[in-house]
């Protein structure tokens, strides 16, 4: 590179350039201050006139004073200010009093807000439970008698007189038990086995009225009733309509699930059911689009969850509202529209979502989680922010059911505990206290 094109490349802008003076470009004309004027091209009597007695002129005009005086004239202002500070002004009797919207919103009490109790009001001892998530273990019905299955044995508790009775114990060969539900009379129970049958039991009498044969090929895991309909989902994939009055009990099929079908739920109305699986689907099906001759007539067909759909639950003051929660790969609840099948929201629990239920009083929904922090979130309904988390169990809580009248839910866990939370309020009848009693652990009671 020659010497020219050296200096070119090199030579750089400096800043402190655009401030320095070129003294070429000064002429001589421009030697002359700017702001000081030439003196003797002025009027200076003039401009002393106009600085003094022609700004008062032009300001006050005579026609605008004359105007000024007739317009004060015309108002009766005598030289006064129309607003001025006087006397407080008499107060104003009304013979008709008026009410505003805010002071009637003002005399309205103002609801307390409700207690969330952080520690179970009581905890039962459940040994033996499956630790397995796909299992449905665990429902109280309209009696007031939960139903819980521990091994191959179910236990009924009665929240009437806490008495504790066994209902069944299957064989060996038969067993365990993989579900259990009330039907809608609170008499009757259905059990769910893990060789694919599907026992109807009388609680009342402790006798079995009949056993549902053929309809799966592996065990059954989840349970729905719908009057006289039982649904039944099994491992095999399979959903089943079995009416419990006739003989020939499978009236229905729905096929659409690829792996073990884990969650089922009738909507209130009776006309929609929600089923999840294994497979991370999530299926509704319309009770009257069904027919044994076309056995895939879904409504809708969500594949939103990236992990097994258990947990399912409907809303109780919208009909067309369900919610769902996915498994440890998922966490995540969902609801849905199940009329459109449009997703409404997501929220991410940060644990795997094992069940849900709706309170029945207020627009809140409660969670129950496993695997990282195994414990129960009282959502409000529809922000989802959280209102109370309760800790207690040391296992991934699998089951939860409600009490008839919507006040206590009652949690199981891989943990062999039973837990009794008054999460969504007090009951209306009082409790009784509890009597003091100085053995250790004396509140927690035992099955067997």
């Amino acid at each position: 590179m020659d010497s020219s094109s050296s200096s070119t490349t090199t030579r750089m802008f400096h800043p402190r350039s655009a401030l320095r003076e070129n003294p070429q470009r000064k002429k001589s004309y421009e030697n002359l201050d700017r702001f000081i004027p030439n003196r003797s091209a002025m009027d200076m009597d003039f401009a002393h006139y106009m600085l003094t007695e022609g700004r008062k002129a032009k300001e006050n005009p005579p026609s605008q004073s004359l105007y000024q005086k007739l317009l004060a004239e015309a108002f009766n202002m005598n030289g006064r200010r129309i607003l001025a500070f006087k006397n407080k002004p008499p107060t104003l009797v009304d013979p008709i009093p008026l009410f505003s919207s805010s002071s009637v919103h003002s005399s309205k009490p103002v609801k307390p807000q409700r207690h969330i109790p952080q520690r179970p009001e009581m905890t039962l001892d459940a040994p033996d439970i499956v630790d397995d998530f796909y299992l449905n273990l665990l429902d109280w019905g309209n009696n007031n008698v939960l139903a819980i299955a521990l091994g191959r044995t179910v236990y009924l508790w009665n929240a009437s007189n806490s008495s504790i009775s066994e209902v069944v114990t299957v064989d060996e060969e038969d067993g365990p038990v993989t579900s259990i539900n009330w039907a809608p009379d609170g008499r009757h129970l259905a059990v769910g086995l893990d060789n694919s049958n599907v026992q109807l039991w009388d609680s009342a009498t402790n006798q079995m009225l009949r056993t549902l044969r053929g309809g799966h090929r592996l065990r059954v895991t989840s349970l729905a009733w719908n009057h006289h309909l039982l649904t039944t989902g099994g491992k095999d994939a399979k959903v089943i309509n079995n009416d419990v009055r006739i003989r020939e009990h499978i009236v229905e099929s729905y096929e659409g699930h690829r792996q073990e079908v884990c969650g089922l739920k009738w909507s209130a109305s009776g006309q929609q059911l929600a089923s999840g699986g294994n497979d991370n689907l999530l299926f509704i099906w319309d009770r009257f689009m069904a027919s044994s001759n076309s056995p895939r007539h879904w409504l809708h067909k969500l594949e939103d969850h990236t992990a097994a759909v258990k947990a399912l639950a409907w809303c109780p003051f919208q009909s067309n509202l369900l919610a769902s929660g996915g498994g440890g790969n998922d966490r995540h609840i969902k609801f849905w529209n199940t009329q459109t099948g449009t997703c409404l929201n997501s929220v991410d629990t940060g644990s795997q979502v094992c069940a849900l239920q709706w309170n029945k009083h207020e627009r809140e929904l409660l969670s129950s989680h496993g695997f990282t922090e195994n414990q129960l979130i009282l959502w409000k309904y529809p922000s989802m922010v959280k209102m109370a988390e309760l800790r207690g169990h040391t296992s991934p809580v699998l089951s939860m059911t409600q009490s008839p009248d919507g006040y206590t839910v009652a949690s199981a866990a891989g943990d062999e505990t039973l837990r009794f939370w008054d999460v969504f309020g007090n009951p209306k009848a009082a409790k009784p206290a509890p009597k003091a009693n100085a053995e250790p652990f004396a509140d927690v009671s035992h099955f067997r």
